[in-house]
């Protein structure tokens, strides 16, 4: 039987630049349809960085207001055990004490015109664990609660810790591989080999392309995507890529764009370099806007613009491909460290030294 602490740890977002680690915050406690999840690991995403460092997309700026709404615990790449619920929340979700957990990052509205359609990662209202206070506290804590209209999945105990943390960002790299529509006869250029790209490049790799080509700027992450099946590696700071890529290809271009890298350099890269008439998808976080001219996509190109957005439908599929040893997380995870040391991780978590980092309560 698990006996619960009254006060936990929790890292907490009360704004820009200014994250606390508290030590006696109160346990949770959960209400009707609630599930009490002590977490097991939480990752650090591109995304928490950009938020931490006061990226406008989540603070807003002039024109637009904040989507983030603190004090909130950050943390939105999480998993952990069942150790207590509300009433009828076993029932709810299906699941029952110990069992191993992971919910969406999105918690749907289920009432807007998007969740009514089946799009509910979409949802209008668009609460996201580790964003929105008291609709979605996130998992950078001891233990969090999974909301009522959390979609909870559930973790066989064959899997390792560390592709439990992978759950989350791989249902992302998934969906946005399932975006790109990759044919046979396609080449393919994936730019940016983070932990995403990493599941971007398993996902690419079972698609088997003609040809697939994979930019970064770091070296140990075009090992790594070798290692995961791309064809060729390519470093934008040591060549021209946009030419060696129409080199590769007759003068025409790729035939699909996979942008990954949240640096705006890669978006006019990809530009240059898809055929006419490809297909470029979009996924990053940028923490700074990037200006094109749109006339490439519209006039000189016809180009097919796709956005890719958290990991919908995806979550089954990663659990089952790990399952079946298709999809593998060595090397992925690079370091862990405990939520005292939070700073020191979302540090390294910012470096090109890390690929994956995460938190162990």
């Amino acid at each position: 039987m698990n006996i619960l602490p009254q006060t936990i740890k929790q890292i907490v977002n009360y704004g820009p630049h200014d994250y606390r680690l508290i030590k006696d915050a109160p346990l949770p406690i959960p209400q009707a349809k609630e599930l009490l999840i002590k977490i097991s690991a939480c990752g650090i995403c591109a995304s928490d960085v950009h938020c931490h460092g006061g990226a406008p997309m989540f603070w807003g700026n002039g024109t637009s207001p904040s989507w983030v709404k603190p004090p909130v615990v950050p943390g939105h790449e999480f998993f952990g055990e069942v150790v207590g619920y509300g009433e009828g929340a076993l029932e709810h979700f299906d699941v029952k004490l110990g069992d191993r957990v992971i919910a969406e990052q999105i918690v749907p509205c289920y009432k807007c015109r998007f969740c009514k359609s089946g799009d509910y990662w979409m949802c209008e209202k668009h609460d996201i664990y580790g964003f929105q206070t008291q609709d979605a506290n996130g998992g950078m804590t001891e233990y969090m609660l999974f909301k009522p209209n959390s979609r909870v999945h559930k973790i066989p105990t064959s899997l390792s810790l560390n592709e439990c943390a992978l759950i989350e960002p791989f249902a992302c790299s998934i969906h946005a591989v399932n975006r790109a529509d990759i044919q046979f006869n396609d080449v393919v250029v994936l730019s940016g080999a983070g932990p995403l790209g990493i599941g971007m490049i398993q996902a690419i790799h079972l698609k088997t392309p003609k040809l697939f080509i994979v930019l970064d700027t770091v070296p140990e992450r075009l090992e790594l995507a070798l290692r995961y099946g791309a064809d060729i590696v390519m470093n934008p700071l040591e060549e021209d890529v946009v030419a060696k890529v129409k080199a590769l290809t007759d003068g025409y271009g790729c035939d699909v764009y996979i942008e990954a890298t949240g640096n705006p350099a890669s978006v006019p890269q990809g530009l240059n370099m898809i055929r006419k008439m490809g297909r470029f998808v979009e996924f990053s976080v940028f923490s700074k806007e990037t200006t094109v001219d749109w006339s490439i996509i519209g006039d000189r190109k016809e180009l097919d613009i796709r956005g890719a957005h958290l990991g919908p439908n995806c979550y089954e599929t990663i659990i089952d491909f790990f399952e079946r040893k298709l999809f593998s997380s060595e090397g992925i995870v690079t370091h862990t460290y405990s939520l005292d040391e939070w700073e020191a991780a979302f540090e390294m978590a910012h470096s090109t030294e890390s690929v994956k980092v995460l938190l162990v309560p």
